[in-house]
């Protein structure tokens, strides 16, 4: 049987103590800035310039500064987990923290604060009224001395035109035409 490549404990801390050692101020600010640049894309979101740019320099930082492959894949598992735990802080200050608040509206938009939806116009069904603009199929009507925005189901009416509402759905307010019987 061949021999396994096993390291004790010991050897392991001596080993990181020697990579580190060998780690110059260059590098490490590299990773740091990368590290930073990630942070900001996660509680800044842009266009991603951030975010792309500390990838970008997270590998160059892991590149400069792993000796062997096994430094880089060690060095890349450390940079992954401390991104995980960034991205679970932000996440939870997302949900319930400070960030929260800013980036979740809280209000309702109830009536007793004074805010209201379209009002409820079906009872304008039937109301007959005169087109004070040509509709083309939409324009203005004039009922019982109030102008409203209405729109016909398609075609034109004439200016001056005595019209009826036949439909009202939320603001949009149909007409037609009345059409009076003609005497013979």
């Amino acid at each position: 049987m061949g021999s396994m490549l096993l390291i004790s404990p010991f050897e392991f801390v001596m080993d990181f103590q020697g990579f580190v050692e060998q780690v110059e101020a260059f590098q490490v600010a590299i990773l740091a800035a990368g590290l930073i640049l990630l942070i900001i894309e996660m509680f800044i979101p842009g266009f991603g310039v951030a975010g792309i740019t500390g990838v970008v320099l997270l590998i160059v930082g892991i590149i400069l500064t792993a000796r062997t492959p096994f430094e880089a894949f060690i060095m890349f598992l450390i940079l992954i987990i401390l991104i995980a735990i960034l991205l679970r802080i932000v996440l939870r200050s997302a949900a319930k923290g400070k960030l929260s608040k800013k980036l979740i509206l809280n209000l309702q938009a109830k009536q007793e604060l004074g805010y209201t939806a379209s009002k409820d116009s079906s009872e304008m069904i039937g109301r007959k009224g005169i087109a004070v603009t040509t509709l083309r199929p939409a324009g203005t009507g004039e009922f019982d001395k109030v102008r409203l925005d209405i729109v016909t189901e398609g075609g034109f009416i004439e200016k001056g035109t005595k019209i009826k509402i036949i439909s009202v759905n939320g603001n949009r307010i149909v007409v037609e035409p009345i059409v009076e019987p003609s005497l013979k």
